[in-house]
């Protein structure tokens, strides 16, 4: 989709200096097997990975069997070849605000019902966003490809929503290391100046939209959700093809922004 490796993307939402080297190289590690690569051949290899990364082969197979023994990858037997363990699966599982996740699948389906497109529940880490569920109507076949994936938050309407709270100094501390580059045929930001000024329009709004900035001919539509401290903790966004949603973005917005209400009031969020 862009210009830049989508390892190096996917790991940017560890910070420069968070952690100990051997943390961050262990993590791109699991970035990896996360891949599509990786999904769609069942695993990888050390000498793939090793060739992903730009690491050495040995340095890479020492990783992997610590790894291994703390079940967060395991390796086929017959193949050789490694894959994300079932105790990342659980740690993950585990990991979400149990109530968030409980509240949000029926409003969401709610919605698929009201505009007949996927709708998403993200959640931000660092400058990137993760999608961490998924509603789709029948024909949307590729919906559940999203659950799981990180994307940046500059391009997407998700992330405009789940900065909606920032300031211009926030972002410019958040995206300190961020290259702007495009990942669609339109590119509205290219700087944390023009970041904020997406976000301030969301922030009026009271949801995002973005055409074409995430991928082509794709269109998409976001809006924050708030627990009882009133801060920002997901948003539910819609995404579709231009040709479908294109017309009426404005409109999805307003029916995702309601949804969102909603869904922050299960959270205990009094606000309007």
């Amino acid at each position: 989709m862009g210009a830049a490796d989508p390892i190096e993307q996917e790991a940017e939402w560890l910070p420069a200096g968070a952690g100990s080297s051997g943390l961050r190289r262990d993590m791109a590690l699991l970035h990896a097997l996360a891949s599509d690569e990786a999904r769609a051949r069942g695993g990888l290899g050390v000498v793939r990975l090793a060739e992903m990364l730009g690491r050495d082969k040995s340095q890479v197979s020492r990783a992997l069997r610590a790894l291994e023994q703390v079940g967060l990858v395991a390796r086929d037997a017959a193949t050789r070849e490694y894959r994300l363990g079932w105790q990342l699966f659980g740690l993950a599982a585990r990991a979400g605000e149990p109530r968030l996740l409980h509240c949000a699948p029926p409003l969401m389906r709610d919605l698929v019902g009201q505009l007949g497109e996927s709708v998403h529940l993200c959640v931000l880490q660092a400058n990137q966003v993760l999608t961490v569920l998924t509603e789709a109507p029948q024909h949307a076949f590729r919906a559940s490809g999203w659950v799981g994936r990180n994307f940046p938050a500059y391009c997407s309407s998700a992330g405009r929503a789940l900065l909606v709270d920032s300031t211009r100094d926030d972002l410019a501390r958040r995206f300190l290391h961020t290259a702007f580059v495009p990942f669609g045929p339109v590119q509205l930001v290219h700087s944390v100046a023009e970041l904020y000024d997406q976000v301030a329009l969301a922030r009026r709004r009271g949801y995002a939209t973005v055409c074409e900035e995430f991928e082509p001919e794709l269109v998409g539509v976001s809006a924050p959700v708030r627990d009882f401290r009133g801060q920002v903790v997901a948003a539910l966004n819609v995404s579709a093809p231009k040709f479908r949603m294109g017309a009426t973005l404005d409109a999805a917005g307003r029916a995702t922004a309601l949804v969102a209400v909603q869904l922050s009031a299960q959270l205990g969020w009094a606000g309007a």
